[in-house]
């Protein structure tokens, strides 16, 4: 019997890339699925693409929204009757200098971001602690090693960071699992939703998507880490390398990071 089956996971950001992946990987493995997003069409369109209809919930939640997220759990425990885990997976991103933009962006990219994992968090967290279960924040290797032109982005990987790892030490003796779990480059829509300097969609992507690891073979590395209770993952051999540069060499990693960043199709730097 699958580790997964059976236990009810919440996961936000769950109707495209790795929310999605991630979701229709739990519900291959038993587990009872709650779809959480801005879209409740769009989430009732792919749920049968997840588990059958007695195994899942499609919950419409803009998890800057700290009632959308109280509701949603609600909504979670009023079906399943528990919680086993949580996927903080709902995120923004961004691509502008600082010095151009409008400060709306950040606090967009920090209500969505940050702002949402600390809300679906703390509703979810007494029942998280009741089942020993595991709470997840999906951040990126730009929330260890900084990335130009996504100050927002960035900012508010390196607080949920710093969120998570705090609550993962006041609850070291309460069975409860606090995952950071960092893809490096993912193929997604994400850079396609990304907001620029005046806070509008970007619209395409600086990246060769086909060139970057899936979301399905993220959301397998994400199923392994919980499977084993892991606290932290960094994933690919660039992330890896990237946050223990950033770490031994940090300036020398700044220097490396701008020009990796200035090759960008349409780089702000140019």
């Amino acid at each position: 019997m699958s580790w997964f089956a059976d236990k009810v996971i919440i996961v936000t950001g769950a109707s495209s890339g790795i929310g999605l992946a991630s979701a229709r990987l739990f519900g291959r493995e038993g587990a009872k699925v709650v779809m959480a997003a801005r879209s409740i069409d769009r989430l009732e369109a792919l749920a049968p693409s997840v588990a059958p209809a007695d195994r899942v919930l499609c919950v419409r939640c803009d998890v800057s929204s700290e009632q959308d997220c109280r509701s949603m759990v609600e909504a979670a425990v009023a079906r399943f009757g528990r919680i086993d885990i949580l996927v903080n997976n709902a995120g923004i991103s961004m691509r502008a200098m600082f010095r151009d933009l409008d400060l709306k962006v950040i606090h967009s990219l920090m209500d969505v971001n940050f702002w949402g994992t600390v809300n679906c968090t703390k509703y979810a967290l007494p029942w998280l602690l009741e089942s020993r279960g595991s709470v997840v924040g999906v951040i990126s290797i730009a929330g260890y090693s900084a990335l130009p032109a996504r100050t927002g982005y960035s900012a508010s990987k390196y607080a949920v960071r710093g969120f998570l790892d705090t609550l993962r030490i006041e609850h070291l003796k309460d069975g409860l699992n606090v995952l950071v779990f960092a893809p490096g480059y993912t193929s997604s829509n994400v850079r396609n939703a990304a907001l620029t300097a005046d806070g509008s969609a970007q619209g395409e992507t600086p990246l060769e998507e086909g060139k970057l690891m899936s979301a399905e073979a993220v959301a397998e590395k994400l199923a392994k880490a919980l499977r084993r209770r892991r606290s932290e993952v960094i994933l690919t051999a660039l992330g890896k390398v990237t946050v223990l540069a950033h770490r031994l060499f940090p300036r020398l990693t700044d220097r490396l990071t701008y020009s990796y960043i200035a090759r960008e199709a349409g780089s702000p730097f140019k």
